[in-house]
């Protein structure tokens, strides 16, 4: 399988993911401790509880979706496939997603699947560099 890339050929996943730890890297290392502690809460927000992180991670896509933020949907894609979301559990919540959200949201499910094909094939290419280490 191709590796997808965006239309400035571009690793959208790499390129958000680096920009993504840089920059949190980046705001954290200011003294502010609004920032800091807010920060730790949505840590603490995702972490097992009464519900478990795959669940905690599909609301917060649906939240994503619904508030159309491109950058926490591809976050929570990313959280959600790291969790063990399948395909089928993806589609059934970007189904929430869209109906709660309206047709506003479809080209944020467009995105959110573009980003989890992408995810998936650089899934793929990792497995085959990890078994080539092995």
């Amino acid at each position: 399988m191709s590796h997808p890339k965006d239309e400035a050929g571009k690793d959208r996943v790499a390129e958000f993911t680096a920009f993504r730890q840089r920059m949190n890297e980046r705001i954290l290392s200011e003294d502010n401790q609004v920032v800091r502690r807010f920060f730790a809460l949505d840590t603490q927000t995702y972490k097992p509880g009464a519900l478990d992180v795959k669940t905690k991670e599909l609301l917060g896509l649906v939240a994503s979706m619904v508030l159309r933020c491109d950058d926490c949907i591809s976050y929570h894609v990313a959280q959600c496939k790291e969790a063990g979301v399948t395909r089928e559990e993806f589609f059934e919540t970007f189904s929430v997603g869209l109906v709660v959200g309206g047709s506003i949201v479809i080209p944020h499910l467009r995105r959110a699947v573009d980003f989890l094909d992408q995810l998936e094939s650089d899934q793929g290419a990792a497995t085959a560099d990890c078994a080539s280490h092995a």
